[in-house]
Order: C-alpha cells, then sequence, then structure tokens
C-alpha cells in the first residue's frame, strides 16, 4: 500500500500516518506501506516556499484564502490544472513501478488526477482519498476517478452525494487517527452526572480571535482545555486570557 500526503496543513500528515499505524495495528505482517510526500521530493525548497506562503495566507488573511478556495471549488478541469505537475508526475511514476502498490491512499487532492494520468482508466491498484476537510468540502477532494472516498462524517457524506459521487464510492469511517489513542480508553476516568461540562477548543488556522474566545469560555466556569498546535508564540496570550480560570493548554503532541 503507498500511502501519499502533502505537508500543506498537519491534518493531511496526521491522516496519512494514521492509516499507516492502523494497518501496522491490524496487519502488521500482511501488508507493505510506504508513506510519501511526493511534493516535498519533487519540488523541494520551492514546495517549501509555496507551503510556507500557504500558511501564512490561511492564518494571516482568511478571507484572501477564502477567495482562492472557492475560485479552487468552482473548476472544473483539474485533470488539466494538474497535468502541469510534471515533475511531481516525474517522481511518482518510477516509484508506481518500483513498488507496484495494489492500493494508493491519497490524504491530499491531485494524487488521484496525476495517478490517472499516469497509469490510464485500465490502472490495476485501487485508489482511495481520505478526504480530512469536514462538512465544507472542496471539490478538488471528488473531482476525480478514485474508487473510493473517505469522509469523516455523515454530513461530509451528503455533500459528496449532493456533488453527483456515487453513494457505493463513499465510507463514512471517521478521520483516522493512531489506533494508540484507543489503548487509554479503559484508563479514562467517567464523568460524573453532575459535574461542570468539558469544553475542547481546537485553535485552527484563524488565531487572531483566539484569546478572546478562550476569555469567554474560561468566565463560563467549565473545564476548558485549548490546543495550540505549533503555535508557541500564541501560549502567553491563550494564558492571558484565562484570567486565572484552570486552563489546560495543550501544545503540539506527536
Amino acid at each position: 500500500m503507498l500511502i501519499l500526503t502533502a505537508s500543506f496543513g498537519e491534518g493531511h500528515n496526521s491522516a496519512a500516518r494514521g492509516v499507516r499505524e492502523g494497518l501496522a495495528r491490524v496487519a502488521p505482517d500482511q501488508s507493505e506501506v510506504e508513506l510519501r510526500d511526493l511534493f516535498a521530493e519533487a519540488y523541494g525548497p520551492l514546495n517549501e516556499l509555496v507551503r510556507r506562503g500557504y500558511l501564512a495566507l490561511v492564518n494571516s488573511a482568511p478571507h484572501a484564502w477564502g477567495v482562492v478556495y472557492r475560485w479552487l471549488d468552482r473548476k472544473k478541469d483539474y485533470d488539466k490544472e494538474f497535468q502541469r505537475l510534471v515533475r511531481l508526475k516525474d517522481h511518482f511514476a518510477p516509484l508506481l513501478e518500483r513498488f507496484l502498490p495494489d492500493v494508493v491512499v491519497c490524504s491530499f487532492p491531485a494524487y488521484p488526477n496525476v495517478l490517472q494520468e499516469i497509469l490510464g482508466p485500465d490502472r490495476q491498484c485501487k485508489c482511495v482519498v481520505v478526504v480530512t476537510d469536514s462538512i465544507t468540502i472542496n471539490a478538488s477532494w471528488y473531482r476525480s476517478a478514485a474508487d473510493y472516498f473517505l469522509v469523516a462524517n455523515e454530513q461530509s457524506a451528503s455533500v459528496l452525494r449532493a456533488a453527483g459521487v456515487a453513494p457505493d464510492k463513499i465510507k463514512v469511517f471517521g478521520f483516522p487517527v493512531s489506533p494508540k489513542f484507543s489503548d487509554f480508553v479503559q484508563d479514562r476516568q467517567s464523568t460524573p452526572s453532575n459535574s461542570k461540562p468539558r469544553v475542547l477548543y481546537m485553535i485552527n488556522a484563524a488565531t487572531r480571535g483566539a484569546p478572546e474566545l478562550v476569555r469567554l469560555l474560561a468566565d463560563l466556569g467549565v473545564h476548558l482545555t485549548v490546543t495550540i498546535g505549533r503555535a508557541d508564540n500564541l501560549r502567553p496570550a491563550i494564558e492571558a486570557a484565562t484570567d486565572g480560570h484552570p486552563v489546560k493548554i495543550v501544545g503540539w503532541t506527536d
């Protein structure tokens, strides 16, 4: 099984690792797995420049990113657009010839279209797309000839069905995470019925309003946990916003 990701947001990598670790748990001796970021391999420093620009746009100018997102969503000719990824194809084709995967799992758009261009409609391997968007799903995820689309929830599945994706191609499996999380289920403390509500606030792209939202949530007197990911520079503002309330702040955890 060949798993393909790209580092344009940690969700793509997290999903790819979740699939790999799940396979290692359920079929350690029956599966041969490779996980690759072909964009990083093919484009090197240029990919890093584009990646940083993308993340800066999402974090600093979400309205501008919204314009780009909607433009991508309206496009119909993804195959034509992805034909320009010549260097990606130059890395992808030899990998397919060497590894001969039975299944190609894609946690980033573009790969299914490029796979189809390389191998054609008679390809022997299955193509599975792990959609890391939820509920609001860009069309670039599903305008391809993939065999299956794995989505996180029924709301996401309804978006794909409404867009014309065959229902038998859509599978609701949740978001892929490492199976190690299930190892701690029995150690989880039960929540008394009269305890304070537990709220998890996961800060994502738009961080500007995060401290104010933390302040409002903390004032409600809930058990609040805030994840800041790799944005360590955000921690002082979040700590100040708690105003002395007991709030758990969690940084990047692998």
